[in-house]
């Protein structure tokens, strides 16, 4: 038998279902995120609200991710895949519940506390999938969570065909698109129903909790429990010193339970290049209808976007043709992917013309491919002893990261971008149309971006006044500044995953690890001891 064949043999007879069971859960997710990347625009319009405000209210179905699949992956070998999948059932019928509740002054509230239930649901769900197939092809996960994070760019391919037809054609209300992701959500629901799933190998093969987190040990907890601190004073509005507060509690519980165990520095390493895909994938993905609407119209921005989902969901389904075949280790495949997505958005940034754009997006849905379930499978990989623990952090940090740094970051710089714009060409028309308040973001000064109103007005006139066209100049402008600021990040990780790529070669190549039984390892032990 070749090594191919091996290889695809999975250890439950059940397997392709749960594969496909968690395909239409993620799905779901894609559905949601491009419905909810479409309506912005409706957003900004009905409630006013400015290019940062909207970033933080897209951040919400990140960061709620966070908290769902950490929490999740933590406790899903103790409770079991089931209990979870039924909670994060019940949890996405409650974020359309609440969504719909957005009226007048308390409209961002309930926007933003129902895309963080939305994510949370998400967060839960992906707890489940990633460990579970994993699991069941423990010789090919790189082949294997690939196909399972189609499901992702599929669901942004239809979610963004919804918003095209039901949006642009059939003006349809923004409540009953978003209504549309519950669909692939009853799918999943049915397709986990009555199944027996498989532990994880560290669970089965008898590590304690406090084993399996070692290896993500207070270096990777450092990382969590910044972004929680970040989400405390952003979300949650607490004051910094409580914040902190928070996060170092969190960091002593995680030292206490690990005995202080300082962790892996590779898994370190991994952590902070998954919170940069976070940024740039997820991020990115959350403002780009939005971008490409405004280089050119609503309705081709949709088209671009469905464009480079569907490069994705072809191009996942040849991970193993790529690992297998042409011999490129899955670092290897990041250090490529990051180069493109970096030249892709420095492309995009320049585009004036839709076949030019068609061109540079694909060169960067090309480059992000492969990003998140690549880097799943190297943790997964390299770090068995975690169990559902490392990869669920390692999610959470690339949502919590899209929510916290990469939307509202990206949000925030097509403010300032464009402020900065019009304030050095006409600053009385930017005084007329910036918003009331000013915005900042992490460490940066806070700017007016424009009034979400005053500039859908100006973008929706047939006969633009000049200071109308002077508006949307600069928010043009600002767009383009916005995404070669963008390109930054996978420059970043590229040259992380150089490293990685160096390091592995010094100790003989990229290998999967497996875990000694506990029994063995103590025999060895013993043996030893004699």
């Amino acid at each position: 038998m070749s090594n191919a064949e091996v290889s695809n043999v999975a250890i439950a007879p059940n397997a392709k279902r749960l594969l496909w069971a968690g395909f239409f859960a993620i799905l779901a997710a894609g559905v949601g995120a491009a419905i909810r990347g479409g309506i912005l625009d409706n957003w900004g319009r009905e409630f006013g609200f400015t290019s940062t405000q909207l970033g933080d209210i897209t951040g919400a179905g990140f960061t709620g991710f966070c908290f769902g699949i950490i929490i999740g992956g933590v406790v899903c070998d103790k409770i079991g895949y089931g209990k979870l999948v039924i909670a994060a059932f019940a949890l996405h019928a409650l974020s359309a519940v609440v969504t719909f509740t957005a009226k007048g002054d308390g409209a961002y509230q309930s926007l933003y506390w129902g895309m963080f239930i939305f994510a949370y649901a998400n967060g839960t769900l992906e707890a489940v999938a990633n460990p579970l197939v994993a699991t069941l092809f423990p010789n090919n996960r790189t082949h294997f969570l690939n196909i399972l994070h189609a499901s992702w760019p599929a669901g942004l391919v239809i979610g963004s065909a919804l918003g095209w037809l039901l949006d642009d054609k059939l003006l349809w209300s923004w409540q009953v698109q978003l209504s549309l992701y519950l669909i692939p959500v009853l799918g999943y629901g049915l397709m986990f129903f009555g199944q027996h799933m498989p532990k994880s190998e560290a669970s089965v093969k008898g590590l304690k909790f406090g084993e399996m987190f070692k290896d993500v040990g207070m270096l990777g907890s450092v990382i969590v429990c910044y972004l929680l601190v970040l989400f405390c004073q952003s979300a949650l509005q607490l004051s910094s010193s409580i914040a902190y507060g928070i996060g170092g509690v969190l960091l002593i519980v995680v030292g206490i339970l690990t005995r202080f165990s300082i962790g892996s520095f590779l898994l370190f390493a991994l952590f902070i290049a998954h919170a940069l895909v976070g940024a740039v994938e997820l991020g990115t993905d959350g403002w780009i209808q939005n971008i490409t609407g405004n280089l050119f119209t609503s309705e081709q921005g949709k088209y671009l976007f469905m464009w480079t989902s569907a490069i994705m969901f072809s191009l996942r389904f040849c991970a193993d043709f790529i690992e297998k075949r042409m011999g490129i280790s899955p670092v290897g495949i990041l250090l490529s992917c990051a180069v493109l997505a970096s030249v892709g958005l420095l492309l995009a940034s320049n585009i004036t013309t839709i076949g030019v754009a068609f061109l540079a997006l694909a060169v960067y849905a090309v480059g992000k491919t492969f990003f998140w379930p690549t880097m799943l499978a190297v943790a997964s990989d390299r770090f068995p002893r975690t169990g559902a623990i490392a990869i669920s952090i390692m999610g959470g940090i690339g949502m919590m990261s899209a929510g916290l740094i990469g939307t509202p970051g990206l949000g925030y710089a097509k403010d300032r971008f464009a402020g900065e714009a019009l304030r050095q060409t006409n600053p009385a028309v930017f005084e007329a149309y910036k918003a009331a308040e000013p915005k900042g973001f992490l460490f940066f000064e806070k700017v007016n971006g424009f009034d979400g109103t005053k500039l859908g007005a100006a973008q929706a006139a047939a006969q633009r006044t000049p200071e109308q066209q002077a508006v949307v100049d600069s928010s043009i402008s600002g767009d383009r500044k916005t995404l070669k600021a963008d390109a930054f990040i996978p420059a970043a990780m590229a040259a992380i995953y150089l490293l990685l790529l160096l390091y592995f070669k010094a100790i003989g190549g990229y290998k999967p690890v497996h875990i000694v039984p506990v029994a063995e390892q103590q025999a060895a032990e013993a043996g030893r001891a004699t």
